[in-house]
This record gives structure tokens, sequence and C-alpha cells, in this order.
């Protein structure tokens, strides 16, 4: 049986074969009608693209976390419509995985790169993996995080402004000693939160015990062992958390200590990626534009897969805080 060519493919779309190549391998400038009956022909004849020209690699920290998986089937949808396949490769941060995946990638023709919170949010993290992919010359894009010593571009979460918002709608609730739980020093994220929340509290005029920080480890153990010590503290009325799932096990930590959500203590988490309308109580929480950042992740890739110039400068989207009823006013300091 004779293998099925772009020639055959371009004979039934009516294109030249030229065409059919740009399509193939995302390069130049393609109308969206052309592509479309392109990528019908091909369906129609049985043409299979080689993977080589067509690979993606999406470097996450792991796809438990709601907010990682949604970022990264947005992200492969949206890669394929430009004919690229996003693989999906879930690699512990700072370990040596992503490096092994680039390796197997780039040797199977791999075109671009996307690290979503991956090694890029450490500081000094090992930059063996992008000095690899700058060696072989593929472009690559970073979501939260810029990677140490390179130009590569940068969306991000405004994570100083959600410190902000949250924390401006727990003052207006009447919470004067809010506390904050956040993930590890060293990671960009968790570090522009603490930033943030401290001086939303500070231009409040709220220091010292007024705004407590307490670090762990992304997750509900995390939640749990960082808000028992805020609990500790009775003035404390207010826990601003740096993930949701941070925020429920400050949710469980309130409550084997009797403590009432939202009558006792309010709680805000941060991503906005489980179905918190079904928790009890349903959780106000962060919403991180997910959709908005992957779709300008995919466009920024292309650009810079077709050689275009893209700004080096880290772009910020501000995100939404999603009320609901986890937080309510002060409770009243009256006996």
């Amino acid at each position: 049986m004779a293998r099925i060519g772009i020639a055959d493919v371009a004979q039934a779309a009516g294109v030249s074969e030229a065409t059919v190549s740009r399509v193939i391998n995302n390069r130049g400038t393609v109308a969206t009608g052309t592509r479309k009956a392109v990528e019908e022909a091909m369906r129609t004849v049985g043409y299979v693209r080689a993977h080589a020209g067509s690979l993606v690699m999406l470097v996450t920290p792991g796809l438990v976390d709601p907010f990682f998986a949604q970022m990264a089937d947005r992200i492969v949808v949206g890669l394929g419509l430009h004919g690229l396949r996003g693989v999906v490769c879930s690699a512990p941060v700072g370990g040596a995985q992503e490096l092994d995946f680039a390796s197997a990638l780039l040797d199977a023709g791999a075109v671009g790169s996307i690290f979503v919170s991956a090694s890029n949010t450490l500081e000094n993290a090992d930059p063996g993996v992008y000095r690899l992919l700058e060696s072989r010359a593929v472009p690559y894009v970073c979501i939260n995080g810029a990677a140490g010593g390179s130009n590569a571009p940068v969306l991000s979460t405004d994570d100083r402004l959600a410190a902000e918002i949250s924390v401006d709608h727990l003052w207006r609730l009447g919470h004067r000693r809010i506390g904050l739980i956040a993930g590890p020093k060293g990671n960009r994220p968790s570090d522009r939160r603490v930033d943030g929340f401290l001086a939303a509290m500070k231009s409040r005029g709220a220091t010292g015990p007024d705004a407590p920080v307490v670090r762990h480890e992304y997750s509900v153990e995390g939640g749990v062992s960082a808000a028992s010590r805020l609990c500790e503290d009775p003035a404390v009325t207010a826990i601003v958390a740096a993930s949701d799932e941070m925020a429920l096990g400050a949710i469980r930590s309130a409550r084997w200590t009797g403590l009432q959500i939202p009558a006792d203590l309010s709680v805000v988490g941060y991503d906005d990626a489980l179905p918190l309308e079904f928790f009890d109580p349903p959780l106000t929480s962060v919403r991180q534009p997910t959709e908005r950042i992957a779709a300008a992740v995919v466009q920024m890739l292309i650009g810079l897969i077709r050689g275009r110039d893209v700004s080096e400068t880290e772009l910020f989207f501000s995100p939404e805080l999603i009320v609901r009823s986890s937080t309510a006013p002060a409770p009243s300091t009256d006996h």
C-alpha cells in the first residue's frame, strides 16, 4: 500500500504542497480557512502527521492539583489548534526529571517548551534544563516565575494584587488581625504573596503580631499545621491561604479547636480550581485567570517558534476574588 504523502493532501485540499508543509510544520502564515481545509484533507486521505516538528513539552509539578491540570488542559487544546501536540510531563519541582524529559523530547523533535509553575518558580534552581533548550535553539515560556538567568518570556498571576484584594475584603468585614499561611520560602509565587500581604496590612496600619505569617507546604496537611499556629492566638479572626488546599486544611484545623467557620474565623483560599461552591462552607477564593494565561502562553510560544520578537518583560494577569460563605464580618469582642 502506497504511503500517503503531502502531495495527496495538497490535491485533496486544492492547495499547494508548500501550503500543506506550512500547516504541518506550523511555519509561516496560513489563513484560517485554508488551515481548516488542509486539516480536513489530512483526515480524509489518512495522512499521519510525523511527531517531529509538532511536539511541545509542558512541565508541571504534578496533575493532582486541579489548577495545574486545568492549565495543562487549556494549553494542550490551544496548541492543538495550531497543529502542535502538547506532551504533559509531571516532574517534582527541583528534581532531575525535567532535564530527562527535555532530553527525550528534544531527540523526538520538540519545537518548544512551557514550564507551568515548575522549577522556574524556585530561587537558585538548577538551570540545566534551560541551558539544554537554549543550546538546541528551542524556545520556552514560563508561567508564574522566571527561570534564573534567562530572558524567556514569563506570564504570571499578579500575586501581590491577589494578597491585596484578599486583605481588602477581610478588612472591610472588620477583621484587624489577619494571618497568612504561605508556601515555602524561595518559591517565587509564595514570596510574592507574602510581600503583597505584608504591604497590604502595613498600608492599613497593621504590622508585626497583627499580620502574622506562617509558611508550610502547599497541601491540606501544610494548611492544618500552619493554621494551628495561628489559631493559638484568639485575636486572629481571619486567615488568607496561599492555596485552596491550604485553606481547607486551615478550616479543618480551626474546627478541631472548636472554632466555627465563618462565625469565629474567616478563611480565603487561592486558585479557585476546585468546585468550591460545594464545600462546607463554600470557600471564598482568589481565582487565577487560567484560560487567559493559557491562551496568551500559546500565542507567545507560537510567536517564538515562528521567529517573532516577543516582550521579555514579565506579563501580569489580574486575579479575581470570588466571595462565598467562608468569610463573614469579624466576630464581636463585646461580652
